[in-house]
């Protein structure tokens, strides 16, 4: 399973490119990237996202520092990493903000947050807050697979390799007998990603449902953070 160093942060990175490219926002993080007064601290998965929404608003004084996305295959370790890049950047901003949802942690990122004083996202997950914290709960769906519009570039690094599924498709069935819908949350209109996330949804033996989200609850926090600095 691949999984990222866990002696280099993103903060230990030159900054990049506006638009970073998958494999480095997976592996690597993203560098604090402007000279802001507010700092986001967030999972790599959703870089591309927050940038898109930052320059859109014309943002300047919000910067974005990005943890390694493949953090998402081990929910037990944000919660410490995210502490330690908070502790690493504080001096340095007026004010941080965490830009996960709990991710798994079992409400081990909201403690965290909660001592060191810096708001996060709410919500369970991304699929949750793009898709609207409302409606997802109301969808109650306990028989679908999501992906966002990463996680559909990324899926051989987060799903088809980390279980094995490479070496050894049999297990295809052990790990998703129970699903019934492989759902692609899109944040985009991409036709090649529709594409590739329905191939993605025959390899797994699952239906194909594609809707499209946008940004969803992203934006509004976002928004919140921005308008309060």
């Amino acid at each position: 399973m691949t999984t990222a160093d866990p002696d280099r942060t993103a903060g230990d990175l030159p900054a990049g490119s506006p638009a970073p490219d998958d494999a480095t926002l997976t592996e690597d993080g993203l560098a604090p990237d402007c000279c802001g007064r507010v700092l986001l601290i967030a999972c790599g998965a959703l870089a591309r996202e927050i940038l898109d929404i930052r320059a859109r608003n014309g943002w300047t004084h919000l910067d974005l520092t990005c943890l390694p996305a493949i953090l998402h295959n081990h929910p037990d370790r944000i919660a410490d990493t995210v502490r330690a890049a908070v502790e690493k950047h504080r001096q340095d901003y007026d004010r941080i903000c965490v830009v996960y949802a709990d991710c798994g942690t079992g409400g081990a990122l909201h403690t965290t947050c909660d001592a060191l004083g810096v708001e996060m996202v709410a919500g369970p997950h991304c699929y949750a807050f793009f898709d609207g914290l409302d409606r997802f709960a109301a969808r109650d769906e306990i028989d679908a697979f999501y992906l966002t519009d990463f996680l559909v570039r990324q899926f051989d690094a987060f799903v088809w390799k980390p279980l094995g599924l490479d070496r050894h498709p049999a297990l295809r069935d052990m790990y998703f007998g129970n699903y019934r819908r492989l759902v692609y949350l899109a944040q985009t209109e991409d036709p090649a990603l529709t594409e590739k996330a329905q191939a993605q949804a025959n390899r797994l033996g699952l239906a194909f449902e594609r809707r499209s989200t946008g940004y969803g609850d992203l934006s509004g926090t976002l928004e919140g953070w921005a308008t309060r600095a």
